[in-house]
C-alpha cells in the first residue's frame, strides 16, 4: 500500500510539474469533466465526514481555502490516505480540483529561492544566543531567560522580514542557534536562514511533510559533519542533515505502521536523538473494513552518528490481539493508541525521559493512554505510568458507539497534546507539569511515580482543547493557555491563567480577548490554542484570530498586540505571504528577535504560509 501510495504522488507531482500554464479551450473542458468527476468521488469517499462533520473533521467550505497541492498531499501522505486507499492519481487530482475550485500550478509546491545568502554563516556556536528544539531545554520549560528584550521594548518591535513558506500551513516551529534559523513545512522543505537577515543559506527536501521542530547537535569525532540537524517527517522517518550544507547525513525509518507519523519534535541529549510516534489511525477507524486497530505511541532512542536505533518502547507495552469483530464482521484489535504528539522532556536527575500519551482507539482497557509515561533515558524500560483519564476510547467521526469500530463507550478525546515540563522548586523539590485537553492541568511528582500533586481546571476542554499545544513555566509560575474553540458561548473558556508550581494557586486569570479578524467573521475566534512562550515580566500567546499578544506576568494585562494578518507581505525568497492563525508553535525568542508562524488551515484556522522576524524599530 505505502509503495502505491507514493507512486499516485510521484506520477501526480510528475504531471503537475510538467503542466502547462495556459489553457486550451479543450483543456477547460477538461478540467471542468474532472471537476465533477470530482464531485462523486467526493460524495463517495468524504462527504458523510465532511458534509457533516464531528470533533477534529474540518467542513467542506474550509477544506476549499487550501490548495489543491495540498489536499494531493493529504490523500496520497497525510491523514485522509487510508480513506484514499484504492484511488488513481486521476481521481485524486479530481477530488482537489473539485473541493478546493482550483488547479495544482506548475511546480506545484515547491518554493522560490530567489535570495541566497552572499556570505557564508558564522561558525555554529551551541553555547551562544539560542532557541534549540521544540522547549528551549531539557525541560521543555519554553522559558527564555535572556531573550534581549524588554517588556518596554514590545511597543518598538517590527516586522524585519517576512519569508513564504510552500502551502497554507505554517506549524514547524523555528529554531535559532546564534545567526541561523532552521524551519521545517508540511510540503517537507527544510529551510536554513539567516535570522537576522532572511536570507537563505541552504533549502532541501525530506520527501514527505514535516512538522516538527529540528534539534540541533555537534556530531561526535569521526563524522561526515560537524552539527547536525535531526527532525522527523509524516512517514516517521527520523533524518540527519549536515547543519551548515544541508547535505543528508542518515535518514532512519523508524515505525512500519502505513498510518504512523512523527509529530512531536525530537529531543537531544549528548550522542542520542529521541523521537515520539503518534498516528493517523485514530481517523482511518471509522471505516468498518479497516481492521481497527494496531497502532502504539513509542518513543525511539537512535544514534546521532549512525542513526541506529538504540531501543525504541511502545508507551503501551501490550501487543494488540484480536478481542471481536466489528458490525461489518471485521475482525478489531486491542489494546491501541497511546499516541505521543509532543516532544518528550528529559530529566537528568532520574535518568528519565517523560511522554505524554493520547487517547485510547479500542474499548480494551490499558494503563497508558492519557498517561504521562517514564521511561529508563538508557533502555526504554518503562518505569512508571501516571494515567489520568481511563477507557478514554476514541476514534474520529464516530456517531453511534458500537456501530463499525467505534467504542461502546466513546471517551471525550482528552489526549494529552502538550509536553511535560519539569521545574525546580526553591526548596529544591521538582514538579512534573502535564496540560490536557480536557482543560485541566496537572503537577506530578516524579519521585512518587507520577502521584498527583495538584490538579486545576482552567478551562472547559475537547477534542481540540482545553489544553492543546503546551504551557510555559518560569522558575515559579506555568502559563497555561486554553483553546475551547467550539461549544456553547457559556462553556467556552478560552483564555490564560497563571499559577503557582509549588500550590497551583491561581495568581491571575484573564479571558481571551474578543476575537478580531483581519479576513472577516468566518472562521474567527479567540481560541488560544498554540504553546506559549515566556520572558522575563511577559507570556506571549499566540490566537487563532491571527493576533500575537504579550500579557505581564504580574498581573496578567495586555501590553502588546500585533496582527500578524492583518495585511500581506512582501517575503524576503520572493513569493508573496500572508497571515492567518497562531496554532502549534508558539513565537522563539533569541537575540533580541522574535520569530513567529502564522497560518493553520487545519481544523478551525485561517489558512497562511509566513514566518515573521521581528525586532525592535526593524533593526
Amino acid at each position: 500500500m505505502k509503495k502505491t501510495l507514493l507512486l499516485i504522488a510521484g506520477v501526480l507531482f510528475a504531471g503537475i510539474l510538467f503542466s502547462i500554464p495556459s489553457k486550451s479551450t479543450a483543456e477547460n473542458q477538461q478540467s471542468q469533466a474532472g471537476a465533477q468527476n470530482g464531485e462523486a468521488l467526493y460524495k463517495q469517499k468524504c462527504a458523510m465526514c465532511h458534509d457533516n462533520p464531528l470533533d477534529r473533521v474540518p467542513p467542506l467550505f474550509l477544506i476549499r481555502r487550501r490548495t489543491a497541492e495540498d489536499v494531493i498531499t493529504t490523500l496520497t501522505s497525510g491523514v485522509m490516505k487510508e480513506q484514499a486507499r484504492g484511488l488513481d492519481a486521476g481521481q485524486i487530482l479530481a477530488i482537489a480540483i473539485y473541493v478546493t475550485g482550483k488547479q495544482p500550478g506548475p511546480g506545484a509546491g515547491a518554493p522560490q529561492n530567489t535570495n541566497i545568502c552572499k556570505a557564508s554563516g558564522k561558525p555554529i556556536n551551541l553555547n551562544g544566543p539560542q532557541w534549540n528544539g521544540w522547549g528551549r531545554d531539557l525541560d521543555n520549560t519554553r522559558y527564555q531567560p535572556a531573550p534581549g528584550l524588554k517588556p518596554e521594548d514590545l511597543s518598538k518591535l517590527k516586522v524585519k522580514w517576512a519569508f513564504a513558506y510552500p502551502g497554507t500551513i505554517a506549524s514547524g516551529q523555528p529554531v535559532i542557534i546564534g545567526d541561523r534559523l532552521f524551519a521545517t513545512s508540511e510540503t517537507g522543505h527544510i529551510f536554513s536562514l539567516n535570522a537576522q537577515t532572511g536570507c537563505s543559506y541552504w533549502e532541501t527536501n525530506a520527501g514527505a511533510g514535516v512538522r516538527t521542530a529540528v534539534s540541533i547537535g555537534r556530531l561526535p569525532a569521526g563524522s561526515p559533519a560537524r552539527f547536525a540537524i535531526y527532525f522527523g517527517d509524516e512517514k516517521s522517518t527520523v533524518h540527519a542533515l549536515d547543519a551548515e550544507t544541508g547535505k543528508p547525513i542518515w535518514k532512519t525509518k523508524i515505525e512500519d505502521h502505513v498510518l504512523s507519523r512523527i509529530t512531536g519534535s525530537p529531543i537531544l541529549y549528548r550522542n542520542r536523538i529521541y523521537v515520539p510516534v503518534s498516528s493517523y489511525e485514530e481517523s482511518a477507524g471509522r471505516d468498518a473494513k479497516y481492521e481497527c486497530c494496531k497502532f502504539r505511541g513509542s518513543v525511539v532512542a537512535l544514534d546521532t552518528l549512525t542513526g541506529k536505533v538504540i531501543w525504541k518502547s511502545f508507551a503501551i507495552p501490550i501487543e494488540p490481539k484480536p478481542f471481536k469483530k466489528n458490525s461489518a464482521g471485521t475482525q478489531m484489535f486491542g489494546p491501541a493508541g497511546a499516541a505521543i504528539w509532543s516532544a518528550p522532556t528529559i530529566d537528568l536527575k532520574r535518568n528519565v525521559i517523560y511522554a505524554a500519551t493520547g487517547n485510547s482507539y479500542t474499548d480494551v482497557e490499558n494503563l497508558y493512554s492519557d498517561a504521562i509515561v517514564a521511561f529508563d533515558l538508557a533502555t526504554g524500560k518503562i518505569k512508571w505510568a501516571s494515567q489520568v483519564t481511563p477507557k478514554d476510547n476514541f476514534l474520529v467521526g464516530c456517531r453511534q458507539p458500537g456501530v463499525g469500530n467505534c467504542p461502546e463507550g466513546a471517551g471525550p478525546d482528552h489526549d494529552f497534546g502538550s509536553s511535560p515540563i519539569l521545574r525546580t522548586l526553591p526548596n529544591g523539590k521538582q514538579v512534573l507539569l502535564a496540560g490536557q485537553k480536557s482543560g485541566v492541568i496537572y503537577a506530578l511528582d516524579p519521585d512518587d511515580r507520577g502521584k498527583i500533586l495538584w490538579q486545576v481546571k482552567v478551562g472547559n476542554g475537547g477534542a481540540l482543547g482545553g489544553i492543546e499545544w503546551g504551557s510555559a513555566a518560569d522558575a515559579l509560575n506555568v502559563y497555561v493557555p486554553v483553546a475551547d474553540p467550539s461549544g456553547a458561548p457559556d462553556k467556552r473558556r478560552p483564555g490564560l491563567t497563571a499559577l503557582k508550581i509549588a500550590t497551583g494557586e491561581q495568581i491571575w486569570h484573564v479571558p481571551a480577548t474578543k476575537p478580531v479578524c483581519s479576513w472577516g467573521t468566518d472562521r474567527c475566534n479567540n481560541a488560544l490554542s498554540a504553546a506559549t512562550t515566556v520572558i522575563p515580566g511577559v507570556v506571549f500567546s499566540g490566537s487563532m484570530d491571527g493576533h500575537l499578544r504579550g500579557y505581564a506576568t504580574s498581573d496578567g494585562s495586555v501590553i502588546w498586540d500585533f496582527d500578524t494578518a492583518a495585511k500581506p507581505y512582501d517575503a524576503v525568497n520572493g513569493m508573496r505571504a500572508k497571515g492567518g492563525s497562531i496554532d502549534a508553535a508558539g513565537p522563539t525568542i533569541v537575540n533580541g528577535m522574535l520569530f513567529i508562524n502564522s497560518g493553520y488551515g487545519r481544523f478551525v484556522g485561517q489558512p497562511g504560509n509566513v514566518l515573521l522576524a521581528l525586532s525592535i524599530d526593524g533593526k
